[in-house]
């Protein structure tokens, strides 16, 4: 199953030369861009772990690159995402956010449903990932 999360996620994934493309056009934009990574891609977990701090005055995609290749080396079996943050009206705004590493197996997700009083049913979506402990789920 390939996950579907944020920009791009529905076409083939994007080359380092694409993903250097669209760092640049975030600088460009004056956004602050960040990586980060998890190994629990749930939909709902929207607190995946910061590689190092987001990088407000960086002026060239370059310098992104050289950490997300940092993070590849140390999390390349994991999620990992670039995402563009504007403070232009005060606080931060999520502007964009792609995933640019997946592990070798994306395990799904399965969906359990769970009926309750009078015809009331409801789903809940549970990553086959987190069956095993954290850093041990794409080994």
């Amino acid at each position: 199953m390939r996950l579907t999360q944020g920009t791009f996620s529905f076409l083939p994934d994007l080359t380092d030369e694409q993903i250097t493309a669209q760092v640049q056009y975030c600088i460009d934009q004056g956004w602050a861009v960040n990586i980060e990574f998890t190994d629990d891609p749930h939909p709902r977990n929207t607190y995946w772990d910061m590689w190092g701090l987001p990088m407000f005055d960086i002026r060239d995609a370059a310098g992104v690159m050289g950490e997300l290749a940092s993070c590849r080396k140390v999390y390349g079996d994991r999620y990992i995402r670039i995402s563009g943050f504007d403070a232009s009206h005060g606080w931060e705004s999520v502007r964009l956010s792609f995933i640019v590493n997946r592990p070798a197996n994306e395990p799904g997700f399965a969906l359990e449903r769970q009926e309750s009083d009078g015809r009331r049913v409801r789903y809940t979506t549970r990553s086959y990932a987190t069956q095993l402990p954290e850093g041990e789920r794409y080994s």
